[in-house]
């Protein structure tokens, strides 16, 4: 299980993030009232998606020896709230020497990166509200 905490004062929107082991800063960008110390809330939902495909590519291409030497994802988030729909769309370049068939097969497991599978699945999430 993962927990994560966050943290915000009295400055407006800069949110400390911790996990167990670190720390980052998030923020809103100064058309919103912030001071834009770091990614804003849709960033960091993308920039996981982002992240977790990229790592998920490099483990499946190691573990099958394939000389796939770098990769880069672009995640486009967007929230249509007339249509009460978020679209994302994922852009993937693959380098290195991949043949057709290896490329298919890392689109295909692209498309199974914890975050992707979390995203396109029924997400629920319970909220409580403890007192001090």
């Amino acid at each position: 299980m993962t927990k994560i905490a966050a943290h915000i004062g009295t400055q407006l929107y800069k949110t400390e993030i911790k996990s167990p082991n670190h720390i980052l800063i998030a923020d809103e960008p100064e058309s919103n009232g912030g001071n834009d110390l770091g990614f804003d809330s849709k960033e960091l939902l993308a920039s996981s998606l982002a992240a977790c495909t990229s790592i998920t590519l490099r483990m499946y291409a190691d573990r099958k020896k394939w000389n796939l030497t770098e990769v880069k994802v672009e995640v486009t988030l967007d929230r249509d709230s007339s249509e009460n729909k978020t679209k994302i769309e994922r852009s993937i370049q693959l380098f290195g020497d991949l043949d057709a068939d290896q490329k298919t097969r890392l689109l295909a497991i692209a498309n199974k990166c914890p975050i992707h599978l979390m995203l396109s699945n029924p997400i629920e999430i319970k909220t409580e509200l403890h007192q001090e």
